[in-house]
């Protein structure tokens, strides 16, 4: 049965004046008979646990609305096919996006603000359904700089997790992973000098590898008690006092030679398989491939958790792509369209999509009906504990650009470049593209 009733209202945030996107009132509207388009970039497993959902969706929703669920291609190749349609009615009904590229379609008219449906009647959530939902993952999609517009809605999402070698960290004494930096710095520290028994190569022996990474220094930055954009003034951080402490604790591990960079690609996670690198940070939807690596390499006891945090409560950075639901349509396929994605985002439909996809689900419910998954991925259970605690990246337009300048000062930091110079250059021009970006609204 499809969840379609009561208004829900969302935090307030701070608006741009100016923007909003135009609002269609669909309490009368009736969906009967709509098909919907809806361009997604799953693949493999994946793609076959979305064409079952959509099946379902399609064989017993009381509308007779037909769900078409075609593969595009990567997000990069989505976004480019959608920057030539967005807003005409040749458009998708239904897209995969990142928040940042919702931003653009926006810039266009050419995604509709979904708290147009949350705030009907007829048919947005009841209240304890929406209350299911985790906050953060509805937050992330909410658009500081353009209005506060909700611009997706999310079907999934992944956290930032640290991965950990449990056999290795027992061998040098310790009860269990670092939850504080300086925990993670006496660990990683005695890794680099100890190596694992277990080992297949007898190589390099590294307590932490890292990938330079707009994600990496959010999640540093958010363990530290910080942020790396300010929605009250609608600018980036990336010189905050807790960034400057994060990336200075990193320089620090590079400098002492307990850290290093990752060199090819995945190479973290082949080199956590062979035993010869303690600690990674990387998203939990790698959990299949970093089990498949261990397997194939030294085979020892791993787990995950949360990156090591000043905090009093672990803080987890959750992120993943949304669907947004675009204009240049009828009312009726519209309104169709948010049906299905009530329906996607429904407790028995998150249950099988978390199964195939191996992506956390956005309810706490779901919680429930994974008990044998739990069992079988027992890291994917510990990561699941970590997404009341998830807080988000920036959604700003523009800010795939500004994720290759991060990696970039990441790089020069580790080398040894002066942190607070560094990060006060990065917060400089990541806003003056924010600005560039902001200046097509004028």
């Amino acid at each position: 049965m499809l969840p379609i009733r009561r208004s829900i209202a969302l935090a307030s945030v701070v608006l741009l004046a100016g923007f909003a996107l135009a609002q269609r009132d669909y309490e009368d509207v009736d969906p009967t008979g709509q098909t919907v388009v809806f361009w997604h970039q799953h693949g493999g497993v994946r793609e076959a646990g979305l064409q079952e959902i959509v099946a379902a969706f399609n064989a017993d929703n009381p509308y007779g609305i037909t769900v078409n669920a075609e593969y595009q291609g990567s997000y990069p190749e989505i976004f480019q096919k959608m920057l030539l349609l967005v807003g005409t009615p040749d458009a998708p009904n239904l897209v995969v996006a990142y928040q940042d590229q919702a931003a653009a379609y926006a810039f266009a008219d050419g995604v509709i603000d979904i708290r147009t449906f949350l705030d009907s009647e007829r048919w947005g959530f009841e209240a304890d359904d929406f209350d299911d939902f985790f906050p953060g993952f509805i937050a992330s999609d909410v658009n500081p700089v353009l209005g506060g517009q909700l611009l997706g809605f999310p079907p999934n999402r992944s956290v930032e997790v640290m991965y950990h070698n449990l056999d290795w960290l027992a061998e040098l004494g310790f009860d269990g992973p670092a939850t504080t930096p300086e925990a993670f710095e006496e660990q990683a520290c005695a890794a680099a000098e100890h190596g694992f028994s277990g080992s297949v190569t007898g190589g390099r022996s590294l307590g932490y590898e890292m990938t330079l990474d707009a994600s990496r220094f959010a999640s540093w930055t958010f363990a530290f008690g910080g942020d790396v954009f300010d929605v009250e003034t609608n600018r980036y951080t990336f010189d905050s006092d807790a960034a400057i402490a994060a990336m200075t604790f990193l320089q620090d591990l590079f400098e002492r030679g307990c850290a290093d960079i990752v060199t090819e690609r995945f190479g973290d996670q082949t080199n956590f398989g062979l035993g010869t690198t303690l600690f990674t940070v990387g998203s939990s939807s790698a959990l299949p491939f970093y089990r498949d690596a261990v397997e194939a390499g030294a085979g020892f006891d791993w787990s995950v958790g949360a990156v090591p945090h000043t905090t009093p409560e672990p803080v987890a950075n959750v992120y993943g792509a949304s669907v947004s639901i675009t204009a240049g349509h009828a009312p009726e396929a519209e309104l169709a369209t948010w049906l299905f994605v009530t329906y996607f985002t429904s407790t028995e439909a998150q249950a099988a999509w978390a199964r195939a996809s191996n992506y956390f689900p956005v309810r706490a419910s779901v919680a429930a009906d994974l008990g044998d998954y739990f069992d079988a991925e027992p890291a994917y259970e510990t990561a699941f504990a970590l997404l009341p605690f998830g807080v988000s990246e920036p959604v700003a337009p523009g800010y795939a650009f500004v994720r290759d300048l991060v990696a970039a000062e990441m790089g020069a930091i580790v080398e040894g470049a002066d942190v607070v110079t560094s990060l006060s250059r990065l917060s400089d021009e990541a806003n003056r593209i924010l600005l560039d970006q902001l200046a097509d609204l004028d």
